[in-house]
């Protein structure tokens, strides 16, 4: 009788918690999900679908002053992701492109969710495709939905189009069947290779918070057939595109940044001679102190880079000479402060601060940023007429092909 009880008693513990033990009552299967891999928005232009009544009615929904868009989305198909480098996937399109308009991109999900049967899913969203002139209307209006929003990663990508964002989505790219994972793939790995400082949805919206920094985003171009070409970056003043950097200048803001690893090779000229070579950094160290000098804020920026000469233009020309060298360190070095200089006057044509010296005043003069500036609105008036000061020096050490 007593061994009974003390099963007993073992036992209704158990029935107790039968009612907490909810499993996976709400559990969503994946082919019951219509999965978003990537995203295009666009200004609704005269080939854009009509808008229906879904999410409103159109004599009583007030008008926004901004144009509507055209959202362009690369939805999965079940079954036909490859999933592995030996799985082809066969002839069918993995992925079905859809497009509906909106006044907000809210409006515009919901438009879209209208027209599929299962519930659309933002989780593996990938990237978000800006067309230039959607950019330069600004990104607050698509800021407050992405970010609310517990399915969308901070580690998505976020770029700017030279073309209409449409594009992007219907591309076939040879090297990936699957258009939205190369384009997502490509901008993640040109920060591999050092041609690109690190670049996410979530790192632009911090930039976007802070009271002394603009945020930039990769700017991307169509060449033939279905390449894309890194074609600079886009660079904002708050949440609108002011401007736009050319290739070239990329490594230069790395530079200014401190990104220490990758860069650009840029052709010298060799002092006293009509020949170039083409010097490529491979590591840089940059220093920024910033002061009051004469009541005004100033920036000191010293650069230092680790080189290497990749090509010469002329194969008659002796490397193996130390003077020669010496004399390349000099104007390269001359030349890469002159691009720094120009990249800063640029940018301060659009109150842009890029580059993030207002952090530097915040976070090192603390007093002078809460005694005189305070604000983004004040910092940006300054910004315009800061004044600065550039000290680059450059150290070849190998010359990487033969010496004569």
């Amino acid at each position: 009788m007593f061994h009974n009880n003390c099963k007993l008693r073992l036992v209704l513990p158990f029935f107790f918690l039968f009612p907490l033990l909810s499993g996976c009552w709400d559990s969503q299967e994946i082919e019951q999900r219509a999965t978003v891999l990537a995203i295009g928005i666009d200004v609704v232009d005269s080939n854009a679908p009509k808008e229906d009544e879904i999410s409103h009615l159109k004599n009583q929904f007030p008008i926004p002053k901004e144009k509507m868009i055209k959202l362009t989305a690369q939805i999965a198909v079940p079954g036909r992701i490859p999933l592995g480098p030996e799985q082809t996937g066969g002839a069918e399109k993995p992925v079905l492109i859809m497009e509906v308009v909106g006044h907000t991109l809210d409006d515009a999900i919901l438009n879209l969710q209208q027209e599929l049967a299962d519930k659309l899913f933002l989780g593996h969203l990938r990237i978000i495709v800006l067309n230039e002139m959607v950019a330069k209307r600004g990104t607050e209006r698509f800021n407050d939905f992405l970010r609310r929003n517990p399915e969308i990663r901070r580690t998505a990508s976020l770029v700017v189009s030279k073309e209409p964002a449409a594009k992007y989505m219907k591309l076939s790219p040879e090297l990936e069947r699957v258009p939205s994972l190369y384009l997502a793939d490509m901008v993640d790995n040109l920060t591999a290779l050092g041609k690109f400082p690190p670049s996410f949805i979530g790192l632009f919206w911090t930039i976007l918070s802070s009271k002394g920094q603009d945020p930039i985003l990769p700017y991307l171009a169509l060449k033939k057939g279905s390449n894309i070409q890194l074609n600079g970056f886009a660079y904002f003043h708050g949440d609108r595109m002011v401007g736009k950097a050319n290739p070239s200048e990329i490594g230069v803001y790395m530079s200014i940044i401190g990104i220490k690893k990758g860069g650009y090779g840029a052709f010298t000229k060799i002092p006293g001679k009509e020949e170039m070579v083409l010097v490529r950094a491979i590591s840089r160290n940059t220093k920024i102190k910033v002061r009051v000098k004469d009541g005004r804020p100033h920036v000191d920026i010293k650069v230092r880079y680790e080189s290497e000469i990749d090509e010469k233009y002329s194969p008659n020309i002796s490397l193996s000479k130390s003077k020669m060298i010496k004399d390349i360190d000099k104007q390269a070095s001359k030349d890469t402060a002159k691009s720094i200089r120009d990249l800063i006057k640029k940018t301060q044509k659009t109150k842009s601060d890029i580059f993030g010296f207002g952090e530097h005043f915040r976070a090192k003069l603390p007093s002078y940023w809460n005694g005189k500036i305070k604000t983004k609105k004040n910092w940006d008036r300054i910004y315009k007429d800061l004044t600065f000061d550039v000290h680059v020096e450059t150290n070849i050490h190998r010359v990487g092909m033969k010496a004569k």
